[in-house]
């Protein structure tokens, strides 16, 4: 019973899908959350490692009205370019060695649906010029390929690092960083909103108090 008592509390003050923050900032991203899921808009999420960016996605898409469709997540540091493009794009039978079918990209399969790319401050210039074509056109080319495939994807970019600083470097593309840069979502790390601490204890200690035996 007091296990239920505290998630409750927590859940229907503090919580927004599986996010919990009681602290200002948290519950400014709560709001804006809620006014721009329903949209098409780009949206850039800017926090350190470990500060619930894939989360703030995830309820974005809960939210919106893509909701019954995919929700695709990738770590663009984590492949390689040419890795990353043949996955993202699809290719063409014959197009490298050991492609030896056409394959659909991720963007063309989970076409009305949402794509979360993390880590996109370490994808190179020239894919971001391709990138930056994949969401002013909505169409992608498919490695091998001469005609452009259209698709119909919401876009949540995500990074751990400073993209303006980056841009003034000269490291990323100005334009590109507009088009993801719609609507910026700034996640502060934990150490920032010590007030949330014992809402996250609480949630933890209930989740793991229902398997006694973990």
């Amino acid at each position: 019973e007091e296990l239920e008592y505290l998630r409750e509390a927590v859940n229907k003050a503090y919580a927004f899908e599986n996010i919990i923050g009681r602290n200002w900032r948290m519950q400014e991203i709560f709001e804006t959350i809620r006014k721009v899921a329903p949209s098409k808009a780009a949206v850039l999420i800017q926090g350190e490692s470990g500060t619930g960016k894939e989360l703030i996605a995830r309820a974005i898409h809960q939210h919106s009205p893509r909701a019954k469709n995919r929700f695709l997540g990738i770590n663009a540091a984590a492949l390689p370019e040419n890795l990353l493009e043949a996955e993202l794009f699809g290719y063409k039978r014959g197009a490298f060695t050991g492609a030896e079918q056409d394959k659909k990209g991720l963007l063309v399969q989970v076409s009305q649906g949402t794509v979360f790319l993390d880590e996109i401050g370490s994808m190179s210039l020239a894919f971001q010029s391709k990138l930056l074509r994949v969401v002013q056109e909505m169409e992608v080319i498919p490695v091998g390929a001469t005609e452009p495939v259209k698709i119909d994807v919401r876009i949540i970019s995500a990074t751990n690092t400073d993209l303006e600083k980056v841009v003034k470097a000269g490291t990323f593309r100005e334009d590109l960083y507009y088009r993801l840069n719609v609507v910026r979502i700034n996640v502060p790390p934990l150490r920032e909103r010590k007030e949330d601490v014992p809402l996250l204890a609480i949630h933890f200690l209930c989740k793991w108090s229902e398997n006694k035996e973990e």
